[in-house]
Order: C-alpha cells, then structure tokens, then sequence
C-alpha cells in the first residue's frame, strides 16, 4: 500500500512529498517521445521496399555502416537495436507503475470509463491495452533484429515474412505500435504542451485529427510495404535462402 500512495500520488504515508513520480513521469515521456519518433523512421525505413529492392537493398547497407566503415558490418545494427530494445524495457517497465494490477484498481477504471463519455480516459485505455500487447509483439521482432541482423534486406526479410510465416507478427505488430506511438504522441502534447496554449480547446481539436491522419497514413504505408515483402517472398519461395544484390544479382548463402 505504501509504494501504491507513493507511486500514484508522489505522496508517503507519512504525508511527505516526494520528487521521485514526477521524476519517473519524465523519464517515461522521453523514452515514449524516442520511441514513437523510432517507430516512424522504421516504419520510413521498411517501407522504402515499395522504391524496389536495389533502394530497400541500400538503405540495409547504410544502416550497417557503410558511411563510415569500409564494408558494411551487420553488427551496427545490432548495437542500435540494443539501444532500442533497452529504453524499450525501460519505458515498459515505468508504463507498468500506473497499470491497474488489482481487481479493484480494474473495476475502478472501468466504472470510470463506462460512466464518463471522455475521450482522454479511452485514449489511456487505448494505449495501456496496445503497450501491453506491443511488449510481447515487440520484443520478438527486436530479438529477432539483435540476433541475426545480417538477414536483413529484399529477399532475407520478404523470406522471414512469407516462408517462415512471419506475417502474423508484423500484422499485429503494425497497428499496435502505431496507434500505441500516435496516441502517445497526442497524451504527450496534453500533458506537457497544451498548458502554455493560448487556445487550449482548438489545439486539441486540431491535434485529434492530426493523430487520426497519421494512424491511417502510416497503417497505408506499413501495410503496403507489408504486402510487398509478401508478394516478393511468394515470387522468391523456390529459392529460400538465396541473398539480394543490386542489378538482379543473387548470391546464395551469401550476406545481403
């Protein structure tokens, strides 16, 4: 009971005040605020597949270094997913301070949720329900990236996505992390920048929309991208395994 006054309300039974929730509310808001930003330049990233696969094919080599190393070295990518995976768990683990773990603090909730119409308290459920699914969504994609990061590219990864029937992951993964990213970015906006707003009201409005946009606008993108690895694993099915290089090249058992 003493962590639960302490956590939620920065407040000890003893009635003192306490720096440490607003202090972990920080930490929390920027680790959302990178990964969100993350979750856009990725899904930018995969999607550059819909360019063709000499451009997806490019940017895998970038990612691995090759602006400042001599070749390009697969374990670059590895360090940067480390990175990710770590302020990952870190904001998962100060997300979870404010989950309602007991039956009570559920029923509260939801009592609060069915009696008041209000869109914020949707949004926090929203966003609970996707954070959690987006733990375990998530954390089998960045295990995936940090383990075997030289398959990545047009054929390695259309290869996971089709033949090894991947698909169902990244389905899920998409929207979760998506509207999970964009409702954070809007809940950010509302806790920390609303409150020097001239006209509070018709920023919310307008950021609504905005939030609304960027859902269906990024949920295009990711799914055709999708799609595309889809059709091309499909196309390259016969020849699992075989690596992509530019001018139609093929090398197999090869790095891509």
């Amino acid at each position: 009971m003493r962590d639960y006054i302490y956590g939620y309300f920065g407040i000890s039974v003893e009635g003192r005040r306490s720096s440490k929730p607003a202090l972990l509310d920080r930490l929390q808001s920027i680790s959302g605020l990178i990964l969100a930003l993350f979750i856009v330049g990725h899904i930018f990233f995969t999607s550059s597949i819909l360019l063709g696969k000499d451009a997806m094919y490019a940017e895998t080599k970038l990612f691995e270094g090759t602006a400042f190393l001599d070749k390009p070295q697969p374990i670059v990518v590895s360090f940067a997913v480390l990175i990710i995976f770590s302020i990952f768990i870190l904001h998962a683990a100060l997300a979870m301070r404010k989950f309602p773990v007991r039956y009570r603090e559920y029923r509260v909730l939801y009592t609060h949720a069915a009696t008041l119409s209000h869109l914020e308290t949707k949004l926090w459920i929203v966003q609970a329900l996707s954070g959690f699914l987006m733990f375990f969504l998530a954390s089998v994609h960045l295990y995936l990236m940090l383990t075997i990061p030289d398959k990545i590219g047009p054929y390695a990864s259309s290869d996971r996505i089709y033949s090894d029937r991947m698909w169902i992951l990244y389905a899920l993964l998409m929207i979760t992390v998506i509207v999970h990213a964009m409702v954070g970015l809007y809940r950010l906006y509302l806790k920390w920048g609303i409150a020097s707003d001239p006209n509070p009201r018709r920023s919310r409005k307008v950021l609504k929309m905005v939030m609304i946009t960027a859902i269906l606008l990024l949920s295009v993108l990711g799914y055709s991208a999708l799609a595309t690895y889809m059709r091309i694993g499909y196309e390259h099915r016969e020849s699992y395994g075989e690596r992509y290089l530019p001018g139609n090249g093929i090398v197999k058992g090869d790095m891509e």
